[in-house]
Order: structure tokens, then sequence, then C-alpha cells
């Protein structure tokens, strides 16, 4: 087959710029400022990544550490909805305290070089209840989110309330706040979205750029709010029995449309439109607040969100032109307990979903409780390439082939993209999408014009593209003085090792590893494995075997030392880099794996060892605390530090992997929050997402058997509601868990298996934890229950029944399995900290 053609041209003008009045703080050192392209920083191309992380739904005292997990994911600026409900339930007592505490919150993004985006509202969604508005509001408001003096009024004061609690953590004062979002798709009140900016900036907030999210046609104040996008790969807001949303589907294609007019389609007319959606392309760069991290899940539809999924449409985003990754939710949380009602959607407000109570863990990178998920490895490993090559990628156009698929139907046709300069760039390629899985596309290959530089036809040999894969491939990258013309790898990041700058990149399985070097730019190359060929000005080298040992090194024409370092798939997804012991290191992550040869996809259900890096610990020393799985532990670094790192209360053996350094772990970990050692304990902790139980699996005591389903019900659009509190009393199943003797509470989750509708988590009469089944497991954090009443009373489960005729889509679960209202096996799973500090620190 010929190979697939792409002409980059050059473009038409050069981006504008100086033409929004947005403006950062004087004086500050690195002024943020906005292109027709893309965002500038310091007077260098940015290419920001934000996380979603909401901190009144996640304990204060467990912020830090989280933060520090987004920050290794490569998360740059954490964004947070400041719900009004959350902090003044009862009118004129605006609480900050505990897990209100933003300006807390907003320190730690800045104590970690985390930029910060409070997202204000004053109406949020974040489907809470009434989108964050209090109760009291909506009984004296007439006109609600426009400009009525009898809404103004209140949200002037709570404006001014943020304000007072974000005082001097602005730019100007060398705070983190890089971005300020007014509302929440309000798509036509241009004129109230300004007036609520102007109020914001009257209260005392400042920020360098002000949002707006941008999906359904909004219609915008002229040049006063950066438009931000988002795609999902599901939703939970559409109909029980509408598919999988054509919305959604379009998100895995190579496309410069922007809009996604599925997103909060449930809460306003989608016949009505507010403004062209392109007719700010030329004005604004395409950049993102909401890429689906995952989905939460309502009573009447339940979908499930696979990390393949994220991380295909997190690639293909890129590869449309995004220059700001913005992920909702990339850590999961708990609805906290409301003084007067439950704080969640539902339909008793009038809002067309029924959601759970408690739980809002979104199938998040994080979960509800810090859990780490293949979701997160997955986007960690493009975040390392954006961190390295965000500079070249921000201002680079996308460009789309020649042959383009015909329509969203047409799963034949190879969807691919390059972003581009004049003579270099990547090539994005997705052959992935939920539901419907797309074929192997065998004898591929590319040929991609420039306009200032040959034509690339690559590889020389063409490949098979296996379903389910998704990949960016360097065109012309320039490292440490050598220029790669193309490699059938994916860069992940550069790191310093013995003198040399080693490229790291991914292997993508069932793909053979080509490197494609510039024969004027290098005078020699030594190759682990594989041949070296000379052709058409260019050394080829092929046959290398992916691994912690491929690696090749070259001489470069100008005097530099340069290595291409080829992982494979599975232990890309184990990589981390931070600094770590007085350097910036490589590390990897994982339980014992030995050279990390296996393939895989690293996308799987489970979870395994997460890395942290802290250089604030130890009074500045810095520390690297490993959150992992019980049993052999060890995590390989490269380069070396010189001495071996020690770890607190366990010691470390040294052992070679590859041009790695591994290092294998015994003795006790630390408990992450208390300090306090804990060994294996019965038959050795497991972490997340394990193959065994710490403490043995065990069982539920029924206590009783469930009644009838409950009849179902109906509320807003005709949609199912969730069964009402009384059913969980009289016709539920219960059920009696008892927390073993000795097992430690901190750390430590409850996975439940069961079946059913809809589940409740109780010690003594306090609910502490729901879920709608789904057909994945239950976690339950043991340290987020009342600890005293939990060792006497246990946890109680009840567990109701779903009707045969309720209109309830729960994603790859059989039809009938929620018909029988059971739990299964449960099991203890406890992760381990090893706190790891430099060799001859004081300790």
């Amino acid at each position: 087959m010929p190979p697939l053609r792409l002409k980059v041209s050059t473009p038409a003008a050069p981006p504008l710029t100086g033409h929004l009045p947005f403006s950062d703080a004087p004086g500050v050192p690195d002024p943020i400022e906005v292109t027709s392209r893309c965002l500038t920083r310091g007077g260098r191309p940015w290419f920001p990544v934000s996380g979603e992380f909401h901190y009144t739904r996640y304990p204060a005292g467990e912020w830090e550490e989280e933060l520090l997990k987004m920050k290794a994911g490569g998360v740059t600026a954490v964004a947070s909805y400041v719900i009004w409900i959350h902090h003044e339930e009862v009118e004129g007592r605006i609480r900050f305290d505990g897990d209100r505490d933003l300006r807390r919150f907003a320190g730690l993004c800045a104590r970690h070089g985390l930029d910060f985006v409070p997202r204000i509202g004053p109406w949020s969604h974040a489907e809470v209840r009434n989108g964050g508005l209090p109760d009291w509001l909506l009984t004296r408001a007439r006109a609600p989110r426009t400009d009525d003096p009898a809404y103004l009024a209140p949200v002037r004061t709570w404006y001014e309330a943020i304000a007072a609690q974000l005082s001097g953590l602005d730019r100007a004062h060398g705070g983190p706040i890089v971005a300020i979002q007014i509302e929440n798709e309000l798509y036509d009140q241009p004129g109230h979205l300004l007036t609520l900016k102007r109020m914001a900036q009257a209260a005392g907030l400042s920020a360098p750029l002000w949002t707006s999210t941008a999906w359904g046609g909004v219609e915008l104040p002229p040049d006063e709010l950066l438009p931000l996008y988002g795609g999902y790969p599901e939703t939970f807001w559409t109909e029980a029995d509408g598919g999988w949303p054509d919305t959604c589907r379009t998100h895995f294609f190579f496309t410069h449309q922007r809009d996604d007019e599925g997103i909060g389609a449930d809460l306003r007319p989608t016949t009505v439109r507010g403004a062209d959606p392109t007719a700010t392309q030329g004005r604004f760069p395409w950049a993102t607040c909401e890429l689906g991290g995952g989905m939460a899940v309502s009573y009447h539809r339940r979908p499930r969100v696979d990390a393949a999924d994220v991380g295909a449409l997190g690639l293909t985003k890129i590869g449309c032109g995004s220059v700001w990754q913005g992920y909702y939710m990339f850590h999961g949380g708990t609805n906290p307990v409301g003084e007067r009602t439950t704080l969640q959607e539902s339909h008793a407000t009038g809002y067309p979903n029924d959601l759970p109570v408690r739980t809002y863990d979104f199938q998040a990178p994080l979960g509800e409780y810090g859990q780490y998920r293949p979701s997160y490895d997955e986007l960690r490993l493009q975040h390392l390439l954006v961190a390295d090559f965000g500079r070249l990628l921000a201002p680079m156009e996308s460009f789309l082939p020649v042959r383009q698929p015909t329509g969203q139907g047409d799963r034949d046709t190879l969807r691919w993209a390059v972003r581009a300069s004049e003579d270099s760039g990547f090539l994005f390629v997705n052959n992935h999408q939920p539901h419907e899985e797309l074929p192997d596309q065998p004898d591929t290959s590319f040929t991609v014009e420039f306009p200032a530089g040959p034509a690339l036809t690559f590889p020389s040999t063409p490949v098979t593209v296996p379903t389910g894969a998704y990949f960016c491939w360097p065109l012309r990258l320039e490292v440490g003085g050598l220029r790669l013309d193309w490699a059938t790898a994916q860069p992940v990041c550069t790191v310093d090792a013995d003198g040399r700058t080693v490229l790291v990149m991914a292997a993508t399985d069932g793909i053979p590893v080509e490197l494609a070097l510039d024969a004027v730019t290098l005078a020699s190359v030594q190759v682990p494995s594989g041949q070296c060929v000379t052709l058409d000005g260019r050394v080829l080298v092929t046959g290398v075997r992916p691994g912690t040992d491929a690696l090749v090194e070259v001489d470069t024409a100008d005097g530099e030392r340069v290595g291409l370092l080829v992982l494979d798939a599975k232990t890309a997804r184990t990589a981390y880099r931070g600094v770590a012991w007085g350097a910036e290191r490589l590390v990897l992550a994982d339980s014992d794996s030995g050279s990390g040869s296996d393939s895989g996809g690293g996308v799987g259900v489970g979870g395994g060892a997460g890395v942290v890096f802290d250089e604030y610990a130890r009074g500045g020393q810095g520390e690297v605390r490993l959150h992992s799985p019980a049993g052999a532990t060890s995590f390989a670094v490269l380069p070396a530090p010189r001495r071996p790192p020690v770890v607190t209360g366990g010691s470390v053996r040294e052992s070679g992997d590859g041009v790695f350094t591994r290092y294998h772990l015994t003795g006790d970990a630390l408990d992450p929050r208390s300090g306090r050692g804990k060994g294996g304990g019965g038959g050795g902790d497991v972490g997340v997402g394990g193959a065994a139980a710490g403490f043995g699996f065990g069982g539920a005591e029924l206590l009783r058997a469930a009644g009838p389903a409950p009849l179902p019900v109906t509320g807003v659009l005709g949609r199912a509601s969730a069964p009402a509190d009384e059913h969980y009393d009289t016709t539920a199943a219960e059920y009696a868990i008892a927390v073993p003797d000795g097992l430690p509470l901190t750390g430590t989750l409850l996975r439940v298996h069961w079946s059913g509708d809809v589940a409740r988590a109780y010690v003594g009469d306090r609910l502490v934890a729901d879920q709608f089944h789904t057909g994945r497991p239950w976690d339950i954090a043991l340290d987020r229950l009342p600890a005293f009443a939990l060792r006497g009373e246990g946890l109680r489960l009840r567990v109701l029944p779903r009707a045969a005729d309720a209109r309830v889509y729960v994603a790859d679960v059989a039809p009938g399995e929620g018909a029988v209202a059971t739990v299964g096996r449960v099991e203890w799973l406890t992760t381990r900290t090893w706190v790891i500090g430099e060799a001859g620190e004081v300790r």
C-alpha cells in the first residue's frame, strides 16, 4: 500500500500577539501572555497541564500528598471549583475551616510549584446540589445566573470572601493563581459573564488569565474571557437507552472542531445556540479545561471508562492542536456531609440526574481515596512528553492528512495528524475508541511534506498499527546536537546520565523499533542489539529490543554524547521524573519486575506503585516516597545516586537493571500520615490493585435477605430515579463486616465484590459510603470511617436489587445481574509507603 500522505503548509500569517486584554502583574519574572496560537510564559511557548481536584471533597490532612501525586503525574496546574454551598450552606456563616480551607489548599499548590486555577462560579455544576448555589439563595433570587440585583448582592459578598482567602496569592505577590474561571456552562448570557468578571476584579481577585467554558456554542463577551473547551469519552447525563453519544465518538478522531455540543446538554436547550463556535478560533488558542479523566455515574446511566479511553482521547487532542491539556476530574473525592441536606445533584432539586449521595470517584486517574489507576500511568506518559517538548509543540499548528475518515462510522481509515513547524514536527496516531474496536492497520507508512525541508517517508519498512494503539512519533527532533529524523517510538523525556543527554522513548506493542539518525549530525553510533544501515544520508537503527538495556549510544559530529533509550510499553508506564537525592532522575516504580521486558499496554484494571518527589521534606533535604503494594518492592533509577539511598525503617539491596540501578526494599514501610512504621501483619500487606489481600480474603455475614426490588420511579425528563432512603431500612439486604484485629486502618481499603442495584455503607446510623452498581468492585477507605465505632460496631452494608423493568444502563453488565442483591468476597488492601532519603544525610 502506498504511504499515507500529509502536506504541511506555511501559515498564511504569523500568530496574533498583543490583541487581547490579558495582562500579567507588572514586574513578574515570567509574564503570561496569550497569542492566537498558544500561551507564552517568560517569552517562551508554555503548554500547561491542569487537573481538577476539589479540596472540599477530600480530607485536608491528605491534600499535600495528593497534590504531590498530581505533580508526579505531570500536572502543572491544579484547578478546583470553589463550591459555594460547601462553604455557606447556612446564610451568613461562610466557612473556610478544615476541608474548606481554600487558602491553605492554594498555599500548598504554591509550596510545591503548582499553579492554581480557582473556578469561582457562582454556579459550578460539579454534580453538586443546585449546581453549587445555596438553597437560601434560590429562595431569594427569582432570576439566578443573571444580573438580577437580588442575585448579584449575595454573589458580591461571596466573591469578596473568596478574595479575602486568596489575598496575597496572586501573581503580583509571587502566588500560584494563573487563571480564574467565571461561572460555568452559561451559554447565552455574555453580559452577565462580564458583570461577574468585573465584580470579581472589584472584590480584589487578580489573574493574568480570565476564562470561561466555551462548549455548546457559548456566547462570550468579546475578548474578555479565554474560551476553554472539553471532551469526554462517555456521559452520565444522556439517556439510558441512547447508546454511545456521537459527541463522545468525535473525540477519537483528529479534527479541528473545538466545540462539544454534548457537554451539559441536559441543562440547556440543544436547539438554541449562542455564537458560531468557529468565530474565536482565529483569535484564541485551543485550550481545554475538561478533557475526561473519567466519568461520573448517575442512577439511570452508568458508563464505564477504561484507561485506554482516557489516554487515547488525551493524545488525540494534542494532535488536534490543544495547547492546554485540562482534565476533569484528575482526582476523585467524596461529597461532604451537609448540615441541612445532602449535597449531591438529584431529581429532588429539579436536576435531570440522580447521583450518589457520597461518592464522587469519577473513575479518575487518582480515585476517591487517592488510588492509583492505570489511566494515571497513561496520562503521565503524555505529560512527560509535554514537559520536555511542549515548548516545541505549543506553537506548532495541526495538519490533517489527504485521506481522512469519511464520517464517524468509518472504522477502516487510519486516524492520524501532524503538529508541525516549517521542517519538523510530531506525528500522532489513534487506533482506539471505546465500545467499537478499530481494526489492525497493516502495511502502514507515512509521507509528510514540509515547506522548508525535504519530505519524510517512514518507516523504511511499513508496519502494522495494532488495534487499540495510540502514539506520537518525532519528526526531525534535535537532541543534544543529534537530529533524529524519525523514530517509531514515542518520546517520553530527556535525562542527563553519565555525561550524556538521554532521550527516553516508549515503544508501542506490535510495532518494531526503527530509529533514523541524520548521518551529518553523528560521528559514531553503538547499538546494544539489532543493526545499523546507512541509507540516503541516514543511519537506520533496526531490530532493537525495547527494555531497560536498549540504549543506543551516539557521539555527535560536534562532540556531544547522546543516548536513545527505548523502553518497552509496560516499563515506560512505570516511569516518573523528578528531583531525587540532589538531581533530576528517572525512576521506574514497579514491584520487582526485573528487566521490564514484558510487553503490555499498562491499561488494565488495577493499579501499581506510585512515586512522589517531596523537595521540602526533611528541612529541605528532600525525600522520595514510594506508595506500593506489599510483597517484594523495588524501584530503578537513572542516573543512580553516588551512594545507595536509605529507607526509613528498612534496608536497601542494589542490583543492575540494564542501564538503570535497581533498589530492592525490605523491612517496614511507614504509615504516610502518622509516620508510624507498619510491617507485614498477617499474610503481608497488599497495595491497591494487588492480586491478593494482605489479611486474606473475607466474607460478609448476611444479617437480612433482600426483599422485592423497589418499584421503578421516574423523575426529571422521565429518567429513572434512585430508590428512596426508606428502602434501605426495609427491603435492602444487610451484611455485617467485622474489621480484623490488627488491621491498620490508615492506608487500608475494603474492597467489596457485590451485585445488585445500589448499595450504602453505614457505621452505626452514619452513612459513610455508597455506590451505584457498575460491575466493578467497591472500595471504601477505612481511615475515613470513625475508628472507635468501626472497631466496636463494624461496618454494615445495605444492598438493594434492581427491578427488571427499571430504565437503567449499566455498561458491560449482563441483563438481570442487578436483580439479586448480594455481597460476595471482600478484600483488605493496604498500601505501604516507603520513605527514601539520600545516603549520608542527617537523620
